[in-house]
């Protein structure tokens, strides 16, 4: 069961303000509570025990039960986190506001209209709904309007291949697939782009705003174009990801893949020193994210995914096995004189890696790589 998520804006309104400032206000109850007890009693209150204690006549039972659900995941997320980084914060802040969940039992869908339960006497959110009932929505506000977030349990394809890929993940290409037919490559070029003009943004207001005084007419005015501007390309920059993702996995499965190999680049970020420009590029990627589209796509389409080592793939000959450090995008092996592109040759590497669970010599000769373009 994979689970997919439909976004739908839905203006801003009194009453939706009023959900999120209880919302708020239950979370922050939760937050004193919690603490309180902590600090009088030295003992962690149970999730179940917080569930029995509060309680909130304007919002439904389950909608306060998944706000103390929030909490309680971030705290355990806490907890793991401090056993390898102990300044990790625990979750403490009050909200004013919160995000407004709710669960499939507060949910029901009739004539076209989404009715979202707010508790017994009290009026329901309702929507049109041309969709089927969501299984989880949550209303969140996004800086400008509210937004529902509609979640669907999907049952996932079975695939048709038998074939296997392998995907390398990079700052220059967003990916590199080699699927033992051929060898794609999801150009980043307009991505690297707007990160550029991202970072130049940033720059531009943050020499302005640091001229001004806080709270000040013109600190407040700089601040929400800065904000409305870096929102317009965070959502170009998210477009151009699922744009180029969904180009990858539709080539995957033309070539019959049902089991794919992902480079794992998830400590990437650490021990890195490679000056200051290299250091910001490899700190701005954004492989994590491309690596989960490509791994619900998948999944959705029937694949199996897993993560790879990729350690010495993009720098390992697939034809004789030969270990070179390449200087530039294109790899030459010194002992065979094997040419190819080297993020292709990382993307065969994990291929082998997925497949034989070691690098193993490529048989016969490789095509070019095929170049995926984003298109607006």
């Amino acid at each position: 069961m994979i689970y997919i998520t439909r976004k739908l804006k839905i203006g801003k309104t009194e009453r939706l303000d009023e959900l999120a400032h209880e919302a708020g206000q239950v979370y922050t109850a939760v937050v004193v509570l919690f603490w309180r007890i902590v600090r009088h009693n030295r003992h962690w209150l149970s999730k179940y025990s917080m569930m029995k204690l509060i309680r909130c006549l304007n919002l439904h039972s389950q909608t306060v039960q998944a706000i103390v659900d929030t909490f309680y995941e971030s705290l355990g997320s806490w907890r793991a986190r401090r056993k390898t980084n102990p300044d990790a914060h625990p979750p403490r802040r009050r909200r004013w506001c919160h995000a407004i969940p709710f669960k499939e039992s507060a949910i029901s869908l009739k004539h076209g209209v989404l009715r979202l339960s707010t508790g017994k006497g009290n009026e329901p959110v309702t929507l049109p709904w041309k969709w089927a009932r969501p299984k989880f929505c949550e209303i969140s506000f996004n800086g400008m309007e509210y937004v529902v977030n509609a979640t669907y349990a999907v049952e996932p394809k079975q695939s048709d291949g038998t074939g296997t890929a392998g995907i390398d993940l990079g700052e220059i290409h967003i990916a590199v697939v080699a699927t033992g037919e051929r060898v794609i490559i999801a150009n980043g070029r307009e991505l690297r782009s707007k990160r550029r003009y991202q970072n130049k943004v940033k720059a531009h207001f943050s020499s302005k705003i640091d001229k001004c005084k806080k709270g000040s007419r013109r600190w407040k005015r700089l601040n929400k174009a800065k904000k409305k501007t870096l929102t317009k390309l965070n959502n170009q920059i998210i477009d151009v990801l699922h744009k180029q993702t969904t180009k990858v996995v539709e080539a995957m499965k033309e070539d019959g893949v049902s089991a794919v190999g992902i480079g794992d680049l998830r400590d990437i970020r650490q021990n890195v020193d490679y000056g200051k420009k290299a250091n910001q590029k490899i700190h701005q990627m954004i492989s994590g994210k491309a690596r989960a589209m490509i791994t619900y796509k998948a999944k959705r389409a029937g694949m199996s995914v897993r993560i790879v080592d990729e350690s010495y793939t993009s720098q390992t000959c697939p034809k004789c096995g030969h270990r070179h450090k390449p200087g530039s995008r294109n790899y030459i092996c010194r002992q065979c004189g094997f040419k190819y592109h080297r993020d292709g040759v990382g993307a065969v590497n994990i291929r082998q890696k997925t497949m034989y669970r070691e690098l193993v010599p490529v048989v016969g000769e490789m095509n070019p790589p095929i170049g995926l373009r984003y298109i607006a």
